[in-house]
């Protein structure tokens, strides 16, 4: 097979991350991996294997065609069968297949909104759809909708994993106290509810004021972001909550870390969940996409609804007790390396491929 891997951007997000891990573990496991950025490149370019064909489109608007032909030139060139298309980049597939009719198209669902399915457009999607060779779904609820709502049969549910990071240098200090440090791995989105996490620092800053929290993921710098930093003021929470904005060294920053936390309120299967069981890290989250399929709620973390007293309740669980900290640290790194080890999941990847590339 000979395979690339299409993304909007290499910005430090969770499809973003997906594509890269894809087109690394597929260097030794078929006889062409590429990777193409279609917008912006970004940090998670260094994180590329030197054995993948990279390409950057540059595209300047959904219809460049200046970029599109850039790269039927390079599926041409490279005899690429298989374009395996994250998240938005689908739309450039679609043309993609248009003008280069003998490529199979994939095209990767990363939708982080799943709780919100029913507000989701399905219109463009039952027109372009029908053009795709196959959808794989990061959870069961968007693989339901793809087979229910669009009427798409061939759709495969297989979950995020992570790898690990490569020349990453550790230039990421966390402040705070040494063994007091709650980190929270998740872009300044609305979909991660940081309202919530905030809600909870303001309760742990009356019982428990020497523990901090270390928010990473990038900075959009709009309404959402600007509201963050409000309430941060507005709580009195300066000296307690830190945020970082994307770094590089994840693997160094969770060594910082305590506790590890996501209080998102809608997600698929967050490659930071999967980072932190790697890191050994004890966790709390809410219960919200894939997460369940992780977590076992007391046995390897804490998995709650999406309450404040709720969620403080079981971060106040592991701040007091060192023992549990360390028993879900490690219950949880065998639980991830045993169900989202990339040999795993690729190995899957692959067999449902045979079927589609005929």
């Amino acid at each position: 097979m000979r395979i690339i891997q299409i993304i909007d951007s290499l910005e430090a997000g969770g499809a973003e991350r997906m594509a890269i891990n894809y087109a690394n573990g597929l260097t030794v496991k078929v006889e062409f991996s590429g990777l193409v950025t279609t917008r912006k490149e970004g940090p998670l370019l260094s994180q590329l294997d030197e054995r993948v064909d990279y390409l950057f489109l540059n595209k300047r608007n959904s219809f460049d065609l200046k970029a599109l032909l850039r790269l039927r030139w390079f599926v041409v060139r490279n005899k690429v069968t298989i374009v395996h298309a994250h998240s938005t980049s689908f739309f450039i597939a679609f043309l993609l297949k248009l003008v280069c009719p003998s490529v199979k198209i994939l095209w990767h669902d990363h939708y982080g909104e799943s709780e919100f399915l029913n507000m989701r457009a399905t219109l463009m999607f039952k027109i372009i759809l029908p053009f795709f060779n196959g959808v794989i779904s990061v959870n069961q609820k968007l693989k339901y909708w793809s087979e229910r709502k669009i009427g798409f049969k061939n759709t495969i549910y297989l979950p995020n994993f992570s790898s690990k990071e490569k020349g990453i240098e550790a230039v990421t200090f966390l402040k705070g106290i040494e063994g007091k440090r709650i980190v929270c791995l998740a872009n300044l989105r609305l979909q991660k509810n940081h309202f919530l996490l905030l809600k909870v620092a303001n309760r742990i800053r009356e019982t428990h004021p020497d523990w901090t929290f270390h928010l990473v993921g990038k900075d959009f710098e709009d309404d959402y972001s600007a509201e963050i930093k409000r309430l941060v003021v507005e709580y009195d929470l300066k000296e307690m909550v830190f945020v970082y904005g994307s770094k590089n060294d994840i693997q160094n920053i969770l060594k910082q870390a305590t506790i590890c936390i996501l209080t998102s309120q809608s997600e698929g299967l967050p490659v930071a969940l999967l980072e932190y069981g790697r890191a050994k890290k004890p966790v709390v989250v809410t219960d919200v996409g894939e997460m369940p399929a992780v977590i076992q709620n007391g046995k390897n973390g804490f998995i709650v609804p999406k309450k404040e007293e709720l969620f403080y309740a079981a971060l106040v669980e592991l701040i007091v007790d060192e023992n549990l900290r360390r028993d879900f640290g490690e219950v949880i790194y065998n639980a991830v390396l045993n169900n989202y080890s990339e040999e795993g999941i690729i190995k899957q990847y692959l067999n449902w491929l045979q079927k589609i590339d005929k």
